[in-house]
């Protein structure tokens, strides 16, 4: 809030040539955050008595007093705000964080991890999957929120032993054959959200699924996070690539027009709030899969509670309100994290490395379902 808000927000006005009513509105933004307390939304915005209620206890104090859930969530409004994403004009619609994407798509990571998928061709399915889950697992670490728009902080050297790793688990969920639904809810674009795709390709062409439903953001949030446009943008650069990588793509591409993969955008996956406090409609519709993928840090955080947890409270314990079988494939950028054993924990801490801060570890965990699934028809 203090660092990486003010530079982002430096970042944002920098790559567009906005007009001097965004400009105040952003320098307003920065002088609230830093000098100000919380204030609520303009009387034009649609989502204002919304933001009322949502943050009724937090408006007219300072930013800092808030849950930081609630107050990264609020800043990405502000800053949309800000900028006239949500007005009438010239700016609406327009995704402030599109200059950032866009670049790391062109950039060359993506160009080698592209051609990376021509070392799989005839490899044994059961390897390309624990390949091609890794490479959907550790792509988390391209997160521009994480290392800022323009490449400072980036995560350090990965550690290639996960602190928890329930992929068995994930894949005996999953046998090739029987009908399945996978829900993947989706983190970051670009370096992430490709090797996402490709695993989604994978799932579907092996049995392990018929249908998959990938959930996306439905405004810019986070500055990577993907929304529809961007997992265009990515299957494009997937399809206009040779060898493997384009064959996925148009396989991808073939498998939304023929309906087996279905993008949506809930409103809630930008509220300010733990997946506990789900809707019903989006509820209904999770616990109809047969697992559900959640990527990445904020979805794993939403999802066990924003908490300094003690580290070997159990995955299954807190993520039981969750409504069928959950998986987390999350790199680790926050304080937060469950279900480790106990010589794990000691190991890690004896360490003397910011684990669980660095994005240099990460974690597969589990949770098969409680109860059937509800019947449909």
């Amino acid at each position: 809030m203090a660092e990486r808000h003010p530079a982002l927000i430096e970042q944002v006005r920098d790559a567009f040539p906005y007009g001097p009513r965004q400009h105040r509105a952003l320098d307003a933004l920065l002088g609230e955050i830093l000098h100000g307390v919380v204030e609520p939304l303009g009387p034009g915005s649609p989502d204002r008595a919304l933001w009322l209620e949502w943050g009724e206890e937090y408006v007219g104090r300072p930013w800092f007093d808030a849950p930081f859930l609630w107050s990264e969530s609020y800043f990405y409004r502000r800053l949309l705000g800000a900028v006239g994403y949500f007005d009438e004009g010239s700016w609406q619609g327009v995704d402030p964080f599109a200059p950032f994407k866009r670049a790391e798509l062109r950039g060359d990571p993506v160009e080698e991890e592209l051609r990376s998928l021509d070392d799989l061709a005839g490899v044994p399915a059961d390897e390309r999957a624990t390949a091609l889950l890794q490479a959907s697992l550790w792509g988390n670490r391209a997160d521009l929120g994480f290392r800022g728009p323009s490449g400072e902080s980036a995560p350090g050297e990965a550690d290639p032993g996960l602190v928890a790793d329930d992929s068995a688990a994930l894949w005996s969920l999953l046998p090739p054959g029987p009908p399945a639904t996978v829900a993947v809810i989706a983190d970051n674009t670009g370096r992430e959200l490709i090797p996402d795709l490709v695993l989604v390709d994978h799932l579907l062409e092996q049995g392990h699924a018929d249908r998959v439903v990938l959930h996306v953001k439905p405004t810019p949030y986070y500055v990577s996070d993907a929304m529809t446009s961007d997992v265009v943008d990515c299957l494009r650069r997937l399809c206009r690539a040779p060898g493997e990588a384009g064959a996925a793509g148009r396989r991808i591409w073939a498998a939304m027009g023929a309906g087996r993969l279905d993008v949506r955008a809930h409103a809630f996956f930008c509220a300010p709030f733990p997946y506990e406090r789900m809707p019903g409609d989006l509820r209904a519709e999770l616990a109809r899969a047969t697992v559900t993928i959640l990527k990445g840090d904020l979805n794993y955080r939403r999802l066990v509670g924003d908490r300094l947890w003690p580290a070997t409270t159990p995955f299954a314990e807190v993520t039981a309100h969750f409504p069928g079988a959950v998986a987390a494939l999350r790199t680790l950028k926050s304080d937060v994290v469950v279900g480790l054993d106990r010589p794990s924990l000691d190991r890690l801490e004896r360490s003397g490395k910011a684990w669980r801060t660095s994005g240099t570890h990460a974690l597969v965990q589990v949770r098969e379902r409680l109860s059937p699934p509800p019947r449909t028809g």
